[in-house]
Protein backbone atom coordinates (compact mmCIF):
# COMPACT_ATOMS: atom_id res chain seq x y z
CA UNK A 1 0.00 0.00 0.00
CA UNK A 2 1.12 3.29 -0.81
CA UNK A 3 1.66 6.15 1.70
CA UNK A 4 -1.90 8.44 2.71
CA UNK A 5 -1.48 11.52 3.82
CA UNK A 6 -4.35 12.54 5.77
CA UNK A 7 -7.51 13.12 4.33
CA UNK A 8 -10.50 14.61 4.90
CA UNK A 9 -13.54 12.97 3.14
CA UNK A 10 -17.21 14.53 2.91
CA UNK A 11 -18.95 11.44 1.20
CA UNK A 12 -21.79 14.45 -0.01
CA UNK A 13 -19.39 15.13 -2.42
CA UNK A 14 -18.47 11.88 -3.77
CA UNK A 15 -20.66 9.90 -6.63
CA UNK A 16 -22.91 7.15 -6.61
CA UNK A 17 -22.23 4.19 -8.99
CA UNK A 18 -25.07 1.95 -9.60
CA UNK A 19 -24.81 -1.91 -9.19
CA UNK A 20 -27.33 -3.60 -10.08
CA UNK A 21 -28.18 -6.73 -8.12
CA UNK A 22 -29.86 -10.20 -8.97
CA UNK A 23 -32.69 -8.13 -7.65
CA UNK A 24 -32.48 -4.77 -6.50
CA UNK A 25 -30.06 -2.36 -6.79
CA UNK A 26 -26.45 -1.47 -4.54
CA UNK A 27 -24.87 2.03 -4.78
CA UNK A 28 -21.23 2.71 -4.14
CA UNK A 29 -19.44 5.80 -3.30
CA UNK A 30 -15.84 4.52 -3.53
CA UNK A 31 -12.27 6.20 -2.80
CA UNK A 32 -9.46 4.25 -4.12
CA UNK A 33 -5.54 4.55 -3.42
CA UNK A 34 -2.77 2.43 -4.02
CA UNK A 35 -3.60 -1.26 -2.89
CA UNK A 36 -6.83 -0.36 -0.68
CA UNK A 37 -10.46 0.70 -1.38
CA UNK A 38 -12.99 2.47 0.94
CA UNK A 39 -16.73 2.81 0.49
CA UNK A 40 -19.91 3.39 1.34
CA UNK A 41 -22.39 1.13 0.01
CA UNK A 42 -26.29 1.18 -0.51
CA UNK A 43 -28.37 -1.65 -0.74
CA UNK A 44 -32.06 -0.90 -1.90
CA UNK A 45 -34.94 -2.98 -0.43
CA UNK A 46 -34.83 -6.46 -2.01
CA UNK A 47 -31.50 -6.67 -3.22
CA UNK A 48 -29.26 -9.95 -3.30
CA UNK A 49 -25.93 -9.35 -5.40
CA UNK A 50 -25.38 -10.89 -8.87
CA UNK A 51 -22.60 -12.39 -7.99
CA UNK A 52 -20.48 -14.92 -5.31
CA UNK A 53 -17.32 -12.93 -3.70
CA UNK A 54 -14.03 -13.84 -2.77
CA UNK A 55 -12.76 -11.22 -1.92
CA UNK A 56 -11.65 -9.78 1.51
CA UNK A 57 -13.38 -7.04 2.88
CA UNK A 58 -14.21 -5.51 6.73
CA UNK A 59 -17.72 -4.57 6.22
CA UNK A 60 -19.23 -2.20 9.48
CA UNK A 61 -23.12 -1.73 8.95
CA UNK A 62 -24.13 1.46 9.17
CA UNK A 63 -27.86 1.52 8.93
CA UNK A 64 -30.54 -1.63 8.15
CA UNK A 65 -29.49 -4.87 8.09
CA UNK A 66 -28.27 -7.52 5.52
CA UNK A 67 -27.21 -11.23 5.41
CA UNK A 68 -23.69 -12.53 3.69
CA UNK A 69 -24.22 -15.98 3.04
CA UNK A 70 -21.81 -18.02 2.17
CA UNK A 71 -21.79 -20.71 -0.91
CA UNK A 72 -21.09 -23.51 2.05
CA UNK A 73 -24.34 -22.82 3.36
CA UNK A 74 -23.54 -20.66 6.22
CA UNK A 75 -25.67 -17.48 7.09
CA UNK A 76 -24.78 -14.22 9.03
CA UNK A 77 -27.36 -11.76 9.54
CA UNK A 78 -25.86 -8.04 10.36
CA UNK A 79 -27.56 -5.04 11.56
CA UNK A 80 -26.62 -1.76 12.57
CA UNK A 81 -23.03 -1.61 14.64
CA UNK A 82 -22.22 -5.61 13.25
CA UNK A 83 -18.83 -6.06 11.29
CA UNK A 84 -17.74 -8.58 9.43
CA UNK A 85 -14.06 -9.56 8.28
CA UNK A 86 -12.65 -11.81 5.50
CA UNK A 87 -9.25 -12.34 3.83
CA UNK A 88 -9.36 -13.01 -0.19
CA UNK A 89 -9.91 -15.76 -0.73
CA UNK A 90 -11.41 -17.58 2.35
CA UNK A 91 -15.10 -17.56 1.53
CA UNK A 92 -17.10 -17.26 -1.00
CA UNK A 93 -19.98 -15.02 -0.39
CA UNK A 94 -22.95 -12.74 -1.06
CA UNK A 95 -25.07 -10.03 0.27
CA UNK A 96 -28.43 -10.05 0.39
CA UNK A 97 -31.15 -7.49 2.34
CA UNK A 98 -34.53 -7.88 2.59
CA UNK A 99 -35.54 -4.13 3.91
CA UNK A 100 -32.46 -1.94 2.94
CA UNK A 101 -28.97 -1.51 4.54
CA UNK A 102 -26.18 1.25 4.70
CA UNK A 103 -22.46 -0.29 4.74
CA UNK A 104 -18.90 0.52 5.60
CA UNK A 105 -16.47 -1.21 3.73
CA UNK A 106 -12.32 -1.17 3.97
CA UNK A 107 -10.65 -3.87 1.18
CA UNK A 108 -7.25 -4.49 -0.11
CA UNK A 109 -4.08 -5.63 -0.36
CA UNK A 110 -3.67 -5.96 3.42
CA UNK A 111 -6.07 -8.94 3.43
CA UNK A 112 -4.27 -11.20 0.65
Amino acid sequence: MSHIPFQHIDWADVPKEEHPGTTGTSFWQTILHNGLRVRIVEYSPGYMADHWCQKGHIVYCLEGSFISEEENGGITKLGKGDTYIVSDNLSSHRSTSAGGAKLFIIDGDFLK
